[in-house]
């Protein structure tokens, strides 16, 4: 079986490279992302292996329809990037990675609350030149705070968790309650209106498109924390700046963001930036980006090569496909 795999970087081969030898899985690697002028590449491939902002449309589908491609694996558990009803009816079967380190992505996010709260990166930039004044470094104990999770799957359960060890009061929204969950569940526009902190861990679809936007900002407290670690369609980014200008918020951890595909996993520090929005962003002393690495840590990366491997395997042996995405 051979795999056309799209927006290749060096630590993918670091763990794909050896495991689909096991596999017995060829890789044809493409640094290139998957757009209309590479997916020709395509080409004599079974299937092709995707990530995040590898975008597939209609137009896109039929062209490997065309290849006599028969599986799109994603290298993800988001799979908002491609047209799955499309895919179906060109009779391509989608494939994700629906669970690989839920703490890695929570970690993460409790990572960035940590530091927009207490200015560690700002610290670490100042103290290098030995500025050792903290004017403008004060943050907020979080012990006693109350914290609004937005999606309480496998990685919002993660953050939950985290949260705990805080001793922060939880409250969640998500509109499948786990009654197993020791939290308490309440309308979004509850959660809005009373929590400190706000966390983002549910996927990117019709109905939580801009979840967070100029309505669902005007409900939440005054210095409030926003996290965003799930994907950048959550918020709506012009009604965001606004909140940040009207200095609504304390603090915005982005790991995401609306318009990241060309940007985000590429060096582009020798060019000028052409998305005035995302300049924009990076103006405001309380806001930190960074570049979709939630996910980024060793044993994830190991999971998503082995499951995808495993996708691609049960596509080979034609067995049932358990991580199948339908539309």
């Amino acid at each position: 079986m051979k795999i056309a795999f799209y927006s290749t970087k060096p630590y993918d081969r670091i763990y794909f490279e050896p495991m689909s030898k096991e596999y017995e899985i060829e890789l044809h690697f493409i640094e290139a992302p998957c757009n209309e002028e590479t997916i020709g590449l395509a080409g004599g491939c079974d299937a092709i292996c995707i990530f995040v902002n590898d975008y597939l449309d209609k137009k896109r589908i039929a062209a490997l329809k065309d290849m006599n491609i028969k599986a799109i694996l994603l290298r993800s558990a988001g799979f908002n990037h491609v047209d799955i009803k499309a895919a179906a009816g060109a009779g391509i079967q989608v494939l994700r990675v629906p669970s690989y380190s839920p703490e890695a992505v929570a970690e993460f996010a409790m990572a960035m609350l940590l530091t927009v709260n207490r200015f560690t990166h700002r610290a670490y930039t100042r103290t290098r030149d030995f500025n050792m004044s903290i004017q403008g470094f004060m943050g907020t104990d979080l012990y006693g705070k109350t914290a609004g999770v937005i999606g309480t799957g496998k990685i919002g359960q993660a953050m939950i968790r985290i949260l705990q060890g805080f001793q922060m009061k939880i409250i969640a929204y998500d509109p499948y309650p786990n009654p197993n969950l020791d939290v308490e569940y309440v309308s979004l526009e509850e959660l809005f209106s009373k929590a400190d902190v706000i966390t983002l861990h549910c996927p990117l679809t019709k109905e939580t498109k801009h979840l967070v936007q100029a309505k669902t900002i005007k409900l939440m407290k005054q210095d409030v924390y926003l996290i965003n670690t799930s994907r950048g369609d959550l918020i709506r980014t012009e009604d965001l700046i606004e909140g940040l200008l009207e200095k609504k918020f304390a603090g915005v951890g982005l790991d995401v963001y609306e318009e990241e595909e060309g940007v985000f996993y590429e060096d582009c520090s020798n060019e000028i930036m052409a998305d005035e929005v995302l300049a924009r962003l990076t103006t405001f002393p309380n806001v930190l980006i960074t570049s979709h690495m939630g996910f980024f840590t060793k044993e994830a990366m190991q999971e998503i090569a082995r499951v995808t491997l495993e996708n691609a395997k049960d596509i080979k042996l034609g067995r049932e496909c358990k991580n199948l995405v339908s539309p």
